[in-house]
């Protein structure tokens, strides 16, 4: 496996994980955590790799995405 198929398995895994925890945590369907997730900024910065947010843990960032993108469909 090389460098870049690498870093998608960790990043879909870890979308994985976030939508999960968002489920959990806000007591949503999973379909409305992945709604929630890929309607995000977040989403964008983690698929392009921005900032070196994708290395954060994925509590960290479920919180990130609900605190700071008040916006975000109900």
């Amino acid at each position: 496996m090389n460098e870049e198929m690498l870093e998608r398995v960790y990043q879909e895994n870890l979308e994985e994980r976030i939508i999960a925890y968002l489920a959990k945590i806000c007591d949503f369907s999973y379909e409305k955590a992945m709604d929630l997730y890929y309607s995000s900024k977040l989403a964008d910065k983690i698929y392009l790799g921005k900032e070196g947010v994708q290395y954060l843990d994925y509590k960290v960032l479920a919180q990130i995405l609900l605190e700071t993108e008040k916006e975000l469909p109900d």
